[in-house]
């Protein structure tokens, strides 16, 4: 059986400090295709100014930062485009469709309040 390492680095079970650590810790979501993609979305979202960021709960538009993960999820949609299943696919295109739509419309209003 594989060992299975907690959001520390430690392996769970390998000592009585790490497994309390790991379990005490809030659970992270299952590695798959989707919530990488979900990960980068948040973090675009985040740049946009639409959700708080995580690590200071303040909202604060960085647009740099959104667009670049866009860019990421573009080349990701590229990189990958035979080797996703339609679900996956799906996903990354409508998530793409969301942030260049929020995008757009938030660089508009930014050049509006430059004016």
């Amino acid at each position: 059986m594989a060992d299975k390492t907690c959001s520390q680095g430690c392996s769970q079970g390998s000592s009585s400090t790490c497994a309390s650590t790991c379990s005490s810790g809030s659970p992270l979501p299952e590695v798959t295709f989707s919530t990488f993609v979900i990960s980068l979305a948040s973090a675009a979202l985040v740049g946009l100014g639409e959700v708080p960021d995580p690590a200071t709960g303040q909202v604060a538009r960085d647009l740099l930062l959104a667009r670049h993960n866009i860019d990421v999820l573009e080349m990701l949609r590229q990189k990958t485009e035979r080797a996703l299943d339609a679900q996956e696919k799906g996903l990354l295109e409508h998530i793409l469709c969301e942030l260049r739509l929020k995008y757009v419309i938030n660089s508009e209003s930014s050049e509006n309040a430059c004016r």
